[in-house]
This record gives structure tokens, C-alpha cells and sequence, in this order.
């Protein structure tokens, strides 16, 4: 199982709507083939200054890697996420127990 996470900040002259869409188009995602589950996250704890978080799972590597390249989440990403997106951190894992 591949666990694909991306934790975000947004610009800070992003509107809330402008937010809404963002989650909007990123639970769209899911409907790519491949993606078992897809969650958007907001961070709870001052201990980082990530505001929220979107976390992924694929069945396999080929699996994440068409997502990666797939037409929907390129879309996405130069569309949405890079007008909305100030800084992030991508974390991609697997379990080891």
C-alpha cells in the first residue's frame, strides 16, 4: 500500500471560497483510477505551520505513478493548486509492519 500525503499552506490572499473550490477539485481526485481513498485534513496543533493536509492510498507503485501522471490531477494541479498553494511538504510512504 503507497500513502501519498501532501500538507499545505495557502497563499494568505486566498478567500474562502477560493479554499472551498480547492477542496472541491481535490475530492474529485478520488475518482481517478487507482485511488483507493482520499482525505482532506485540517491540522488541529500549533506544532507546524501546515494548515491542512490531503492523504491518498494506491495498491501499488504503477498504480500512484499513472495517478501522478493522469490528465485529472494535472489538471488540478496547474489550475488549483498552484494558484492556491504558498508552501508544502509531500510525503509519500509505505507500512513496514
Amino acid at each position: 500500500m503507497i500513502y501519498h500525503s501532501v500538507f499545505l499552506q495557502f497563499k494568505s490572499d486566498l478567500s474562502q471560497e477560493q479554499r472551498d473550490l480547492f477542496f472541491s477539485e481535490a475530492k474529485k481526485l478520488a475518482e481517478i483510477p487507482g485511488v483507493q481513498s482520499l482525505e482532506c485534513l485540517r491540522e488541529i496543533s500549533p506544532k507546524n505551520s501546515y494548515e491542512f493536509g490531503l492523504i491518498m492510498q494506491f495498491e501499488t507503485d504503477a498504480l500512484y505513478e499513472a495517478y501522478t501522471h493522469h490528465p485529472d490531477h494535472v489538471r488540478f494541479v496547474e489550475n488549483i493548486w498552484i494558484p492556491s498553494v504558498a508552501n508544502f511538504q509531500e510525503i509519500d510512504y509505505t507500512v513496514i509492519l
